[in-house]
């Protein structure tokens, strides 16, 4: 990677941009390359996921809950650097690169949260300027430090001639939702974006299949199709007091951890559905806190490609409910490249959250800038 020459095909003020994401479901790093101007998309470029290995995975696994100075984490910063470095090196020349680095542990009441990997390192080892650090100075000014996706949500909504409210649904280890009127002529603007997160998504049922030595994730969602859902412990979770809490609001990974605990007396098809149904149930109960109901639900991550889960959610929201491919984007990539297109934004001078997105008092302009062989730019 080179940050000098220029890609061919960018539009007049808009650059070739790269962002790497490393998720709370521990599956590898994902990397996009946008052109953009920090308003619109222009083009999209390659995109690409590199997967840890199952020792990298152990160690991030261990390191959750971690914060700075904890020998835990600083192994896992290490293991984030080196992840990213391979997965970045070869990719064509961009101009920035947007590193996100690895979310070990979140704590928006006690205004922290905590990204595993140094931006420094990665400019130095690829040659290229890297924003990194995203949330903190969301938190620094009251507000929940996530979701960070919604403005390229708006973008992408006008990049796929959107007419109307639309709302991306991101399944990851948490579930996020972002509603967008891409009529809107700002994404910081009053009325362009509401997000939060709505609760758990695929990390209770990852640990669960991890708990009980039935591999990674479930595949297909083919286990919970098996299954029988515990309604008692379906209602008792959704009625639980995360799910009457007004957004803003943002969750740590682990935060419904617990689930385990309620699942265990279960087999594990019944276990499966159950936490399956309560990430679809959960979405749902999110839905009376956007301003209007979307015309149509748009999944990305890896829970979309979770049949089960998909056709929960579709009975459960009452409206169209699709993944991203059927618009034209990338449901793998999407949150890779929301962190080229902020990279760009910060570069430029232009807010990363408002009010409607993470609760922060005034629209804000995360990150810190370094380059290769210099100090962090504040």
């Amino acid at each position: 990677m080179a940050g000098k020459e220029k890609r061919p095909g960018a539009k007049q003020g808009a650059v070739w941009a790269a962002g790497a994401m490393s998720g709370t479901s521990f599956d590898g790093v994902d990397v996009a390359v946008v052109c953009t101007d920090g308003l619109s998309i222009t083009d999209f470029g390659e995109a690409r996921s590199v997967a840890y290995s199952a020792a990298d995975r152990e160690v991030l696994r261990v390191a959750m809950g971690a914060w700075p100075g904890e020998a835990r984490a600083e192994a896992a910063a290490r293991v984030v650097e080196a992840a990213h470095i391979a997965a970045l090196v070869d990719l064509p020349p961009v101009e920035l690169l947007g590193f996100h680095g690895q979310t070990l542990a979140h704590d928006p009441a006690g205004l922290r949260t905590h990204q595993a990997g140094d931006g420094a390192a990665l400019a130095t080892a690829l040659g290229v300027e890297v924003i990194w650090d995203f949330r903190s100075a969301d938190m620094g000014m009251g507000g929940q430090g996530a979701p960070l996706a919604p403005f390229f949500h708006w973008a992408c909504a006008r990049w796929i001639g959107a007419t109307g409210p639309v709302a991306f649904l991101n399944l990851g280890g948490v579930g996020n939702i972002t509603w967008v009127d891409p009529s809107v002529e700002g994404p910081e603007l009053p009325g362009a974006c509401v997000a939060f997160d709505t609760g758990p998504a695929n990390a209770p049922i990852d640990d669960l299949m991890a708990a009980r030595g039935l591999g990674a994730f479930d595949a297909d969602g083919a286990l919970a199709a098996q299954g029988e859902i515990d309604l008692g412990v379906l209602e008792a979770t959704l009625e639980g007091p995360w799910f009457d809490m007004v957004p803003p609001k943002s969750l740590d990974r682990d935060a419904f951890s617990g689930l385990l605990d309620a699942v265990a007396g279960l087999n594990d098809a019944d276990a499966a559905a159950t936490l399956t149904a309560v990430s679809a149930g959960a979405v749902a109960r999110g839905l009376p806190y956007l301003p209007a109901r979307p015309r149509q639900v748009l999944v990305a991550g890896g829970g979309r490609k979770n049949a089960t889960m998909m056709g929960m959610l579709a009975e459960a929201l009452g409206c169209k409910v699709c993944v991203v491919e059927e618009v034209g984007l990338n449901g793998d990539a999407l949150e890779a490249q929301a962190f080229a297109y902020l990279a760009v934004r910060v570069a430029r001078g232009l807010p990363t959250s408002a009010p409607g997105t993470t609760g922060v008092a005034a629209v804000v302009g995360g990150g810190r800038r370094s380059r290769p062989g210099v100090a962090a730019i504040p």
